[in-house]
Protein backbone atom coordinates (compact mmCIF):
# COMPACT_ATOMS: atom_id res chain seq x y z
CA UNK A 1 0.00 0.00 0.00
CA UNK A 2 3.18 2.40 1.39
CA UNK A 3 4.47 2.26 -2.33
CA UNK A 4 1.19 2.95 -4.54
CA UNK A 5 1.09 5.69 -2.41
CA UNK A 6 4.60 6.67 -3.19
CA UNK A 7 5.68 6.98 0.43
CA UNK A 8 9.22 4.60 0.00
CA UNK A 9 11.33 3.38 2.70
CA UNK A 10 15.16 3.24 2.81
CA UNK A 11 15.94 -0.42 3.44
CA UNK A 12 13.34 -2.92 2.90
CA UNK A 13 14.57 -6.59 3.89
CA UNK A 14 12.52 -9.07 2.01
CA UNK A 15 12.86 -12.36 3.02
CA UNK A 16 10.69 -16.28 3.66
CA UNK A 17 10.29 -19.06 2.40
CA UNK A 18 7.54 -17.83 -0.09
CA UNK A 19 9.45 -16.16 -3.42
CA UNK A 20 6.67 -14.94 -4.73
CA UNK A 21 5.86 -12.38 -2.61
CA UNK A 22 9.03 -10.59 -2.70
CA UNK A 23 9.39 -10.87 -6.40
CA UNK A 24 5.90 -9.04 -6.83
CA UNK A 25 7.04 -6.40 -3.98
CA UNK A 26 10.43 -6.20 -5.72
CA UNK A 27 8.75 -5.87 -8.98
CA UNK A 28 6.61 -3.13 -7.73
CA UNK A 29 9.65 -0.82 -6.50
CA UNK A 30 11.58 -1.69 -9.80
CA UNK A 31 8.43 -1.00 -12.26
CA UNK A 32 6.91 2.19 -9.97
CA UNK A 33 9.41 4.38 -8.17
CA UNK A 34 11.50 5.72 -10.81
CA UNK A 35 10.34 6.78 -14.66
CA UNK A 36 12.15 5.06 -17.17
CA UNK A 37 14.16 8.06 -18.34
CA UNK A 38 15.86 8.02 -14.40
CA UNK A 39 16.00 4.35 -14.12
CA UNK A 40 19.37 5.03 -16.65
CA UNK A 41 21.29 6.76 -14.41
CA UNK A 42 19.55 5.46 -10.72
CA UNK A 43 18.16 1.96 -10.62
CA UNK A 44 20.79 -0.70 -10.07
CA UNK A 45 19.86 -4.24 -10.13
CA UNK A 46 22.94 -7.02 -8.41
CA UNK A 47 22.55 -10.56 -7.75
CA UNK A 48 23.75 -11.56 -4.15
CA UNK A 49 26.48 -14.11 -5.80
CA UNK A 50 28.12 -11.23 -7.54
CA UNK A 51 28.73 -8.87 -4.68
CA UNK A 52 29.31 -8.15 -0.75
CA UNK A 53 28.68 -6.17 1.54
CA UNK A 54 31.45 -3.03 1.07
CA UNK A 55 30.15 -2.94 -2.68
CA UNK A 56 26.37 -2.76 -1.89
CA UNK A 57 27.23 -0.11 0.98
CA UNK A 58 28.89 2.17 -1.89
CA UNK A 59 25.95 1.70 -4.29
CA UNK A 60 23.75 2.57 -1.51
CA UNK A 61 25.63 5.61 -0.72
CA UNK A 62 26.05 7.54 -4.01
CA UNK A 63 23.38 10.58 -4.75
CA UNK A 64 20.89 10.19 -7.30
CA UNK A 65 21.31 12.00 -10.46
CA UNK A 66 18.39 14.16 -11.62
CA UNK A 67 15.86 12.50 -9.17
CA UNK A 68 14.66 12.51 -6.15
CA UNK A 69 15.83 8.64 -5.72
CA UNK A 70 17.88 6.33 -6.14
CA UNK A 71 16.74 2.49 -6.20
CA UNK A 72 19.32 -0.54 -5.35
CA UNK A 73 18.21 -3.72 -5.79
CA UNK A 74 19.66 -6.68 -4.21
CA UNK A 75 18.36 -10.12 -5.71
CA UNK A 76 19.22 -13.40 -4.49
CA UNK A 77 20.44 -11.71 -1.24
CA UNK A 78 20.78 -14.97 0.67
CA UNK A 79 24.34 -15.41 -1.54
CA UNK A 80 25.41 -12.29 0.38
CA UNK A 81 27.87 -13.72 2.44
CA UNK A 82 28.18 -11.90 5.53
CA UNK A 83 25.02 -9.76 4.53
CA UNK A 84 24.87 -8.51 8.27
CA UNK A 85 27.13 -6.02 7.74
CA UNK A 86 25.17 -4.03 5.92
CA UNK A 87 23.58 -3.29 9.46
CA UNK A 88 26.01 -0.75 9.73
CA UNK A 89 24.54 1.12 6.36
CA UNK A 90 20.93 0.66 7.74
CA UNK A 91 21.50 2.19 10.89
CA UNK A 92 22.40 5.89 8.76
CA UNK A 93 21.10 4.72 5.12
CA UNK A 94 20.90 7.55 2.90
CA UNK A 95 17.57 8.86 2.69
CA UNK A 96 17.63 9.71 -1.58
CA UNK A 97 18.05 5.51 -1.49
CA UNK A 98 15.86 2.83 -1.65
CA UNK A 99 17.70 -0.46 -0.90
CA UNK A 100 15.77 -3.60 -1.35
CA UNK A 101 17.13 -7.02 -0.25
CA UNK A 102 15.54 -9.91 -1.38
CA UNK A 103 16.15 -13.02 0.82
CA UNK A 104 14.34 -15.54 -0.54
CA UNK A 105 13.53 -19.33 0.56
CA UNK A 106 14.49 -18.91 3.95
CA UNK A 107 13.58 -16.53 6.78
CA UNK A 108 16.20 -13.85 7.91
CA UNK A 109 17.77 -14.91 11.28
CA UNK A 110 15.59 -12.26 13.57
CA UNK A 111 18.00 -11.32 16.42
CA UNK A 112 20.97 -10.59 13.54
CA UNK A 113 21.64 -6.46 14.01
CA UNK A 114 20.26 -6.20 10.10
CA UNK A 115 16.80 -7.40 11.32
CA UNK A 116 16.71 -5.48 14.47
CA UNK A 117 18.33 -2.09 12.63
CA UNK A 118 15.57 -2.62 9.64
CA UNK A 119 12.61 -3.22 11.61
CA UNK A 120 13.30 0.18 13.21
CA UNK A 121 14.05 1.93 9.99
CA UNK A 122 12.55 0.16 7.32
CA UNK A 123 10.29 -2.21 6.22
CA UNK A 124 11.53 -6.07 7.30
CA UNK A 125 9.04 -8.17 6.23
CA UNK A 126 8.86 -12.00 6.05
CA UNK A 127 6.88 -13.61 2.81
CA UNK A 128 5.72 -16.64 4.88
CA UNK A 129 4.26 -19.80 2.40
CA UNK A 130 0.40 -20.28 2.49
CA UNK A 131 -0.34 -23.57 3.78
CA UNK A 132 -2.19 -26.14 1.53
CA UNK A 133 -5.98 -25.70 3.35
CA UNK A 134 -5.74 -21.57 2.16
CA UNK A 135 -4.57 -22.23 -1.27
CA UNK A 136 -8.23 -21.89 -3.08
CA UNK A 137 -9.23 -18.67 -1.23
CA UNK A 138 -5.75 -17.36 -2.39
CA UNK A 139 -6.48 -18.69 -6.02
CA UNK A 140 -10.35 -17.06 -5.73
CA UNK A 141 -8.89 -13.46 -4.89
CA UNK A 142 -6.44 -13.60 -7.30
CA UNK A 143 -8.91 -14.76 -9.94
CA UNK A 144 -11.40 -11.65 -8.83
CA UNK A 145 -8.65 -9.26 -8.69
CA UNK A 146 -7.76 -10.34 -12.55
CA UNK A 147 -11.84 -9.74 -13.31
CA UNK A 148 -12.42 -13.13 -13.55
CA UNK A 149 -14.48 -16.13 -11.71
CA UNK A 150 -13.32 -19.73 -10.97
CA UNK A 151 -15.84 -22.68 -9.97
CA UNK A 152 -15.11 -24.26 -6.79
CA UNK A 153 -14.05 -27.39 -8.81
CA UNK A 154 -12.14 -26.10 -11.17
CA UNK A 155 -9.80 -23.99 -8.08
CA UNK A 156 -9.41 -27.15 -6.13
CA UNK A 157 -8.53 -29.05 -9.40
CA UNK A 158 -5.68 -26.26 -9.46
CA UNK A 159 -4.90 -26.14 -5.11
CA UNK A 160 -4.33 -30.13 -5.54
CA UNK A 161 -2.25 -30.22 -8.91
CA UNK A 162 -0.08 -27.41 -8.49
CA UNK A 163 0.18 -27.25 -4.52
CA UNK A 164 1.54 -24.46 -2.42
CA UNK A 165 4.02 -22.69 -5.28
CA UNK A 166 2.21 -19.40 -5.81
CA UNK A 167 4.56 -19.15 -8.87
CA UNK A 168 3.42 -21.77 -10.68
CA UNK A 169 0.18 -21.24 -9.55
CA UNK A 170 0.13 -17.65 -10.91
CA UNK A 171 1.76 -18.71 -14.50
CA UNK A 172 -0.95 -21.30 -15.14
CA UNK A 173 -3.75 -18.63 -14.14
CA UNK A 174 -1.84 -16.22 -16.47
CA UNK A 175 -2.14 -19.11 -19.54
CA UNK A 176 -6.01 -18.88 -18.71
CA UNK A 177 -6.66 -15.70 -18.46
CA UNK A 178 -4.72 -15.04 -21.95
CA UNK A 179 -7.33 -17.78 -23.43
CA UNK A 180 -10.31 -16.60 -21.90
CA UNK A 181 -12.05 -13.04 -22.51
CA UNK A 182 -11.84 -10.99 -18.90
CA UNK A 183 -14.99 -11.48 -16.85
CA UNK A 184 -15.12 -15.25 -17.78
CA UNK A 185 -15.78 -17.89 -15.43
CA UNK A 186 -13.04 -20.49 -15.30
CA UNK A 187 -14.43 -23.97 -15.10
CA UNK A 188 -12.91 -27.29 -14.78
Amino acid sequence: GDIKRKIYHPVYLLHGEEPYFIDAISDLIESSVLTDSEKEFNQTVIYGRDTDPGRIIDQARRFPMMSNYQVVIVKEAQDVKTIDELSTYAEKPLNSTILVLCYKYKKYDKRKSLSKIVEKKGVYFESARIRDDKMPSWISAQVDARGYTITPKANNMIADYLGNDLGKVDNELNKLYISLPRGSQITE
